[in-house]
């Protein structure tokens, strides 16, 4: 007789083990129980998480529901790690504290909203069709140089390259310097990890983010007084305009800047890598792209639900709230698994299934709703369109290689470290970008 199987794992080990590098290479599972035991309380601590479709919405729509740390009493109470920036110390010795550095990611109305206004004709989608040309030219060499070198590792040669130049072009910066950028990036991401709020410690890595911070700081100050002194027609140039007519002060341009270095390529670099992950192991899906590229749209948007780049967010509660029946105290952050919410059924049917075929399209959470919406969304989405459609033309029946898959370290900034694939070889880039119809 078979003994049934009885899981007795309390809902906080589950959130425990989201932190662990073994679930990196498949989460969703504990998504999956974290989201069905909604809401879930953290014990002697000021958190609580969601993971439904309709509850994460919710929240996220709600002006009540903050982005700054100072209505968390996780912070404000040292009930979790302080601001990282308050921090001296770590596992590889004494670092000096950075001073407080504001960024409009962590504000709210209307301080967001003014310095979001300052950016945002940079990545309207009319401003994105215009690098459209030079997005294509890119892929096409970066296939290129696979293609002589005989072999593809997808993401140092194709998806991390790609979103790096790409911001770096935008912004005005030295794209030669694209690994030196990406490296510090992925450190300062690590800092949204939820450590504090599962686990009530720091998130490991400190002094290596410290130094990060400060290396990409003093870039970024060195950047703006060259281009106070020389300015191009670029975005750096636009927000040192901004700081003289008055709209930013010192503090906010660099670190504007820094914000937009990291954010336009990091959640990229994993949108799409983890879509090429999915395509390949989908080879139907890439035959179904090859012969109409228009489905590319399609598989953005199913890799966005499926594989989200960003995993999860949180947002603290600035009066009592009230959550579909939950009653969430002043003060209260909220962890919102928007993994989980894009794969709710009650939302979207075959949740777990790749199908840019579908006849409703999927709808997701992936870059949030609100104010806060991805900044950088018509972007991302351009570049993820052709890098799947240009993948799937050019590259002939990829392939895993034998072996286990390598993740990143971060938790909601969650992406693949490498992707070695077999392939029968590169096409010419002659091959048109674009399917004559009959």
């Amino acid at each position: 007789m078979t003994t049934p199987h009885i899981d007795t794992e309390s809902d906080e080990q589950t959130l425990l083990r989201i932190l662990s590098p073994r679930a990196r290479g498949c989460p969703y599972p504990l998504y999956e129980k974290a989201r069905r035991a909604e809401p879930v309380w953290v014990e002697g601590r000021p958190v609580v998480v969601f993971g439904s479709y309709e509850a994460c919405r919710s929240v996220l729509r709600d002006p009540r529901a903050s982005n700054e740390r100072r209505h968390a009493l996780l912070y404000a109470a040292g009930g979790g790690a302080p601001g990282e920036a308050d921090v001296a110390g770590g596992p590889e010795g004494a670092v000096a504290p950075v001073a407080e550095i504001p960024s409009f990611l962590f504000m709210d109305p209307p301080r967001h909203t003014e310095l979001r206004r300052l950016v945002s004709h940079a990545f309207s989608p009319r401003a994105v069709l215009r690098l459209e040309p030079m997005i294509k030219e890119l892929i096409d060499d970066l296939l290129d140089e696979a293609a002589a070198q005989g072999t593809l590792e997808a993401i140092d040669d194709f998806a991390s390259p790609l979103p790096v130049t790409v911001i770096c072009r935008v912004l005005g910066i030295d794209t030669g310097e694209r690994n030196w950028y990406r490296t510090r990036s992925a450190l300062l991401g690590e800092s949204v990890d939820p450590y504090p709020a599962f686990a009530g410690t720091q998130t490991p890595g400190l002094a290596e983010r410290v130094r990060a911070e400060r290396e990409l700081t003093a870039f970024f100050t060195r950047l703006v007084a060259d281009r106070r002194a020389a300015p191009r027609e670029d975005l750096v140039s636009a927000l040192v305009r901004a700081q003289d007519e008055g709209g930013l002060d010192e503090a906010e341009v660099v670190t504007t800047c820094r914000l937009l270095l990291n954010a336009g390529h990091e959640t990229t670099v994993n949108l799409v890598g983890n879509g090429l992950l999915a395509l390949t192991r989908a080879p139907d899906q890439l035959d179904l792209i090859r012969r109409d590229p228009g489905a590319a749209d399609a598989a953005v948007e199913e890799i966005l639900g499926l594989d989200p780049p960003l995993q999860l967010v949180h947002r603290h509660a600035r009066t009592d709230m009230d959550v579909l029946g939950t009653h969430v105290p002043r003060g209260t952050t909220m962890v919102l698994l928007l993994a989980a919410a894009n794969r709710d059924e009650a939302a979207v049917a075959d949740a777990g299934r790749l199908d840019a075929g579908r006849a409703t399209p999927r709808d997701h959470l992936s870059f949030g709703l609100g104010p806060h919406f991805c900044l950088g969304a018509p972007l991302g989405r351009l570049e993820a369109r052709l890098a799947f459609t240009r993948f799937a033309q050019r590259v002939v029946a990829p392939r895993l290689t034998a072996g286990p898959l390598r993740y990143r370290r971060n938790v909601v900034l969650r992406g693949l470290d490498a992707l070695p694939l077999d392939t029968d070889g590169i096409r010419d880039r002659s091959v048109p970008w674009e399917t004559p119809r009959p």
